[in-house]
């Protein structure tokens, strides 16, 4: 069984199935001891009446919060079947099921008090943003992930990318350089939805002192933000075509890399 005791010795290990370092778990902890206590409150104040005293029948396989963190986490980290998670924790899927739909929200709960919850919402992001550490400077990226190609013609056109070629989901994504932390997520939107028609979709607004920086993908994208970094095309390629065309003869280029 997977519990916190033995995988803070493997840091390895606990990166690996949580995607959380030891420091970053251990600071997470107390927020979300303090959620889980709220919600467990909340829960017992709706329940009916005991027909058991407190702390009898079996006893629960996530026993102490840091086993419940773990458990949480490690289903977000890698997304498997509820019955391998549950193999995992040495509980039925069903347990696992139940687990899951509990802490799921206060998971969410103790990060959205750690500020670390992307923002949803384009206009919303220079509000949060200004709650940062100075100074502001950003990536606006598009991020794509596989999915499975659909049955229908039409969905498949639709989510084909012909930049990966396959079928993928794209989201646009804000990260700040130096803590890495995800500023903005867009909605999921079809692979064949080009960068810039997304990031135009979402209305992104930047803090006005912020460096922000993209790719090709965003060229055009004149956001208001203090400075704006993009990396220009080459043209060296062009030259040397035409020189290497010159001198083997070929005029219109055929062959030529």
């Amino acid at each position: 069984m997977l519990t916190y005791e033995t995988l803070k010795k493997k840091p390895k290990e606990l990166l690996a199935l949580t995607g959380l370092a030891r420091r970053e778990v251990e600071a997470l902890l107390p927020v979300f001891e303090s959620a889980l206590r709220a919600a467990e409150e909340q829960t017992t104040s709706k329940a009916k009446k005991r027909q058991r005293a407190p702390g009898g029948g079996r006893k629960p396989g996530l026993a102490t919060v840091e086993d419940k963190l773990v458990f949480v986490l490690v289903y977000t980290k890698t997304y498997p079947l509820q019955v391998v998670h549950g193999k995992l924790f040495e509980m039925s899927q069903s347990s696992a099921n139940e687990w899951l739909h509990f802490l799921l929200p206060v998971l969410a709960t103790a990060l959205n008090a750690l500020g670390v919850i992307p923002e949803r919402e384009g206009h919303r992001v220079a509000q949060q943003e200004r709650r940062q550490e100075k100074p502001h400077d950003l990536i606006v990226d598009g991020v794509e992930r596989c999915r499975q190609r659909p049955k229908s013609k039409q969905t498949q056109a639709l989510h084909y990318s012909g930049k990966k070629k396959g079928h993928y989901d794209k989201n646009i994504v804000v990260v700040a350089t130096r803590s890495k932390r995800v500023s903005f997520l867009s909605q999921t939107k079809p692979g064949s939805m080009h960068d810039k028609a997304m990031v135009e979709e979402a209305e992104i607004r930047y803090p006005r002192d912020c460096t922000l920086r993209s790719d090709l993908g965003f060229q055009g994208y004149h956001p208001r933000v203090g400075q704006h970094w993009q990396p220009k095309k080459s043209r060296g390629n062009r030259h040397c075509r035409r020189a290497r065309n010159a001198a083997t003869g070929n005029s219109r280029g055929y062959g030529c890399a």
